[in-house]
């Protein structure tokens, strides 16, 4: 089949069957471009249905670049609280400052001006370029990944490459609807291809597909091992039981967020320690947390006290969260 049907198949599958999306109701090229700047953050490492509300609350509270560029810290990851990985809320703000002071209020359009801006590697500048700027290019996210493996029916380690899968994507051809041609590969994988149970008697490319061919539908991953590390938590509630926490300032994830004050410890400490432990993964680290109760610790200028009923009135991180709910239970 020659690419040119490939992508009027799959265009022609879109057009039909993509879902309605928040940040494709746009009703401007400039609301377009905020809305793909905005949701494309927003997606990485989240899935879509758990993006939708926070999409559609951050907007109605920041609904242009000039206004997340002056919103004040606080507000901003209050409106990201539950989303996680709060650094691409900052990055975000980053972004928007940089794109008026330097890019003069205009989103760039090419790869090495987007991947300067805070927060942007390289499939999401090619997500910007062509989504919101018609760019014949193919993103290469976990969907395309998908539809590429089944198509060409890939399973060894130098077949599933990134290198070897950007190659690939040849297969699709081009389209002078690059804009939904992009998210009409990567629609094909989040709804048809899926990673267990495909639905093959729907999808447009199926009979240029080695899997379904072979009826050989298991997808082989370059296996990732998560960090282990382990930690010991100290709790402190004072007389009027309020806990103590602080602006973390000292590890690398949830910056600035606020934190029970924790130190990294030996794999033979947390064995020995006789309270209370928890796990927690988050991104590429499983977390063993020692729980130690404390009476007393001091107060640093970057910690505060909070009580359960003032819990609301902060952005607390759902790893703090984890961890306040387990002292609760003992």
């Amino acid at each position: 089949m020659k690419k040119q049907n490939i992508s009027k198949k799959i265009l022609y599958w879109y057009d039909n069957n993509k879902r309605q999306l928040p940040w494709r109701k746009y009703t401007s090229e400039k609301q377009k471009k905020y809305f793909t700047l905005v949701s494309e953050i927003m997606l990485q490492q989240t899935q879509v249905k758990t993006v939708i509300p926070y999409f559609n609350n951050f907007i109605l509270k920041i609904p242009n670049l000039k206004s997340l560029s002056k919103v004040k810290d606080q507000k901003l990851l209050k409106y990201w609280e539950g989303l996680g990985y709060y650094s691409r809320a900052r990055n975000l703000k980053k972004a928007a400052i940089k794109i008026i002071n330097v890019f003069n209020g205009h989103l760039p359009s090419n790869e090495d001006d987007l991947k300067s801006l805070p927060g942007i590697g390289e499939y999401t500048a090619k997500a910007i370029m062509a989504i919101a700027y018609n760019k014949k290019v193919i993103p290469l996210d976990g969907n395309v990944e998908r539809v590429l493996k089944r198509v060409f029916n890939l399973k060894k380690v130098n077949e599933i490459s990134k290198d070897n899968l950007h190659k690939k994507k040849s297969f699709f051809g081009e389209s002078n609807r690059s804009s939904d041609y992009a998210q009409a590969i990567m629609e094909i994988g989040a709804l048809i291809c899926k990673p267990s149970t495909p639905l093959c008697y729907q999808c447009p490319i199926s009979e240029n597909c080695k899997s379904y061919k072979k009826k050989d539908f298991e997808i082989v991953s370059i296996t990732k091992f998560n960090k282990r590390k382990f930690f010991e938590v100290n709790i402190f509630q004072n007389n009027y039981k309020k806990y103590f926490l602080l602006k973390n300032q000292k590890f690398n994830f949830l910056k600035g967020m606020p934190i029970f004050p924790m130190n990294e410890i030996s794999k033979v400490k947390f064995r020995n320690h006789i309270g209370k432990k928890i796990n927690i993964k988050m991104s590429n680290m499983d977390m063993k947390i020692a729980i130690k109760n404390v009476k007393n610790y001091p107060i640093k200028k970057n910690g505060f006290l909070i009580g359960s009923n003032e819990l609301s009135n902060w952005t607390l991180p759902s790893f703090t969260k984890k961890i306040l709910n387990t002292v609760k239970k003992t």
